[in-house]
C-alpha cells in the first residue's frame, strides 16, 4: 500500500513537472482565436455579438509638440500621441492555458478598428504609423499612434504679436452613429494638460497653456454622432516680433520727431521722405505675416498705419513751411526791384546848369559818372569829382535803404509765422503720438 502511494505521488510530480516545463508562444494564442488574415469575422464587422450593443471607444490625445502655426493660411500643425481602446467581444482566452500569456501584439490588418477621423484635418497623414494593435486576454484592444496633424485653425490676430490662439482637434466616427460607437474621453482636461506640459518637446514661437476636453453631439441626416473636442490654447512669444518689427517703427517715429531740429529745410525734407520709405518697407513685411482676411483689424496694422499717417502729416507740414518761406522771399525781391517805387526817388535832375544829369535805378551812378567825366572833364578838378560821387552815393542810400528795411520787416514777419506753425505742430504732434502709443500698449496688454 505504501509503495502504491509512493508511485502515485511520483507520477503526479512528473505530470506537474512536465506542465511547468511546457513551452508556450503567442502564436498559440492566435491559433486558438483563429486570428488569420483570411478570417473576415474579425475584420469586416463591429465586434459585438449583439448588434444593439454599442461599442464603447475610450479615446485619448496627448500633445507633445507644436511644429508650426501659419497665420497667413491659418494652419495648425501639432504633434499628438493618440490612443483608442475598445472591447472586442469575440476575443478572450484563459492565461492559465497559455503559460500565463495575458497580452498579444498583432498587425492591424487582423482586427476591426473604429473609423475615427479628425474633422479639422486638411492633409492626409504621411508619416510612419504604428502597424500593430495590443490585445489582452479579456478582449480589450488598444491602438496607439503618433500623428503629425495638419489642421485648420481660425486664428484671431487682433492683438498680434501679443495674441493667444485656441485651436480645435475634433474626433468623430465617419460611418457609425452613437447607437453603434460611443466615444468617451479617457482623460479629463486637467490630466491632458498636465501630461502635455510634462511631455512637450518643441513649441517654436508658441507657449503651451492648456487643453480642454469636451464631448459633443453632431446630427447628420437624422443620425447622431459622438464627437470629442480637444481645445488647445497657446500663447505667442512676442519678443522677436517686438524687436524685429515694432521697435524699428518706434525708432523711425523718434527719428522723425528729432528731424524737427534740423536747421536746413532741404535736408529735413529729404530725411523725412527717407524715413517714410522705411516705414513702407515694414508695411510690406507685415502684409506677408498677417492673413488676408480677418474679422477685426489687427492692432499692429492700426499701429503702423497711424504712425505712417503721423509721419506723412509731418512731411506735409515741412513742405508747407518751405513754401511759405520761399513765397515771402519772392515777394520781398519783387518789392525791392519794382521800378514804379523807385521812379519818384531816382528820376531827379541835379541843378539847372548845362551839366545837369538825370539818373534812374542802380545803374544811374555809373552812367552819371561816365557822363560827368565825358562832358565836364575839362571843367572840374579831382576834388569836385569826388564830391559829386559822394553826393550820388548818399542819394542811392536814401533811395534803397527804406525798401531794404521793408523787405527785412516782411521777411521777419513770415519767419515768425513759420516758427509759430512749427512749434504748434510739434507740440500737437508730440501729444497725439504719446496718447496714441499709450492707447495701443493698453489695448495690447488687456486680455
Amino acid at each position: 500500500m505504501n509503495s502504491f502511494l509512493v508511485c502515485v505521488t511520483c507520477l503526479l510530480f512528473l505530470i506537474d513537472g512536465a506542465f511547468l516545463e511546457r513551452a508556450c508562444s503567442k502564436q498559440d494564442v492566435l491559433d486558438y482565436l483563429n486570428l488569420t488574415k483570411g478570417n473576415e469575422k474579425f475584420t469586416t464587422c463591429r465586434p459585438a455579438l449583439d448588434w444593439t450593443h454599442p461599442t464603447i471607444v475610450y479615446f485619448d490625445i496627448y500633445l507633445y509638440g507644436i511644429l508650426s502655426m501659419i497665420e497667413k493660411s491659418q494652419i495648425f500643425v501639432p504633434l499628438l500621441w493618440i490612443s483608442a481602446r475598445w472591447y472586442n467581444e469575440r476575443i478572450s482566452w484563459d492565461p492559465k492555458d497559455f503559460c500565463g500569456i495575458k497580452k498579444v501584439i498583432l498587425p492591424k490588418e487582423l482586427l476591426w478598428k473604429p473609423d475615427l477621423y479628425v474633422v479639422e484635418a486638411v492633409e492626409k497623414e504621411d508619416g510612419p504609423l504604428n502597424p500593430y494593435l495590443y490585445i489582452t486576454h479579456d478582449g480589450n484592444v488598444t491602438m496607439e499612434d503618433d500623428h503629425k496633424i495638419v489642421s485648420t485653425c481660425t486664428m484671431n490676430v487682433h492683438k498680434f504679436p501679443f495674441d493667444t490662439q485656441t485651436c480645435h482637434i475634433t474626433v468623430s466616427s465617419i460611418n457609425h452613429s452613437d447607437k453603434e460607437i460611443k466615444l468617451v474621453p479617457a482623460s479629463n482636461s486637467s490630466k491632458a494638460t498636465q501630461v502635455a506640459r510634462e511631455s512637450i518637446l518643441t513649441q517654436g514661437e508658441w507657449e503651451f497653456l492648456n487643453i480642454s476636453v469636451s464631448k459633443e453631439k453632431d446630427i447628420y441626416e437624422g443620425q447622431t454622432y459622438d464627437r470629442i473636442k480637444y481645445t488647445i490654447s497657446v500663447r505667442r512669444m512676442p519678443l522677436m516680433h517686438f524687436i524685429n518689427f515694432q521697435l524699428p517703427i518706434l525708432f523711425f517715429l523718434i527719428v522723425d520727431l528729432a528731424s524737427f531740429f534740423i536747421p536746413d529745410r532741404g535736408e529735413k525734407l529729404c530725411f523725412k521722405v527717407t524715413v517714410l520709405l522705411g516705414i513702407s518697407v515694414l508695411m510690406l513685411i507685415l502684409n506677408d505675416i498677417l492673413p488676408s482676411k480677418s474679422h477685426r483689424c489687427p492692432l499692429i496694422a492700426t499701429y503702423v498705419i497711424v504712425i505712417f499717417s503721423f509721419m506723412l502729416l509731418s512731411l506735409l507740414e515741412t513742405i508747407l513751411v518751405i513754401y511759405l518761406i520761399n513765397m515771402s522771399s519772392e515777394q520781398d525781391t519783387k518789392r525791392v526791384q519794382r521800378p514804379e517805387d523807385l521812379s519818384s526817388e531816382t528820376d531827379k535832375c541835379k541843378g539847372n546848369s548845362s551839366d545837369q544829369i538825370c539818373y534812374s535805378g542802380v545803374e544811374a551812378p555809373l552812367e552819371s559818372l561816365m557822363l560827368k567825366e565825358i562832358y565836364s572833364k575839362e571843367k572840374m578838378n579831382d576834388m569836385h569829382l569826388l564830391q559829386l560821387i559822394l553826393e550820388e552815393l548818399q542819394t542811392i542810400k536814401q533811395t534803397l535803404v527804406p525798401h531794404a528795411l521793408n523787405a527785412q520787416t516782411g521777411q521777419k514777419y513770415w519767419l515768425g509765422v513759420v516758427k509759430c506753425i512749427n512749434r504748434l505742430f510739434f507740440v500737437v504732434y508730440l501729444l497725439s503720438i504719446s496718447l496714441f502709443l499709450g492707447f495701443m500698449f493698453r489695448e495690447w496688454k488687456v486680455e
